[in-house]
């Protein structure tokens, strides 16, 4: 899907995700979770997102690398990590535009 089928960002002048990390990301429910906790737009910690993911802090690491290689979240200051400002959707919905798809993160709560 693009950008016309649902919000109003514009991810023309921004590079897509490779599809196939993008879809080896996302198939997993604890980084599922992750993305979740992080449509709310602010930059959360490793340990917040183990929580939010339901797992240990050590298996967030590996999870949130996944994550940072596929090109779905960044590393900020402090090791705290964030979607990409131009992937997220309007603020409180939990969708996010990944230009290949459009994932609602609400599903499965």
């Amino acid at each position: 899907m693009n950008s016309t089928s649902g919000t109003s960002k514009d991810n023309t002048t921004q590079p897509l995700p490779d599809l196939e990390r993008l879809t080896n990301a996302i198939g997993h429910v604890t980084r599922w979770k992750m993305l979740r906790e992080l449509t709310a737009g602010e930059a959360r910690s490793i340990a917040e997102l183990a929580v939010a993911g339901g797992c240990s802090y050590e298996s967030a690491v590996k999870h949130l690398v996944v994550l940072r290689k596929a090109g779905l979240v960044v590393q900020g200051r402090g090791r705290l990590y964030q979607i990409q400002k131009h992937h997220l959707p309007t603020p409180g919905e939990p969708v996010v535009d990944f230009g290949h798809c459009l994932l609602r993160l609400d599903a499965g709560k």
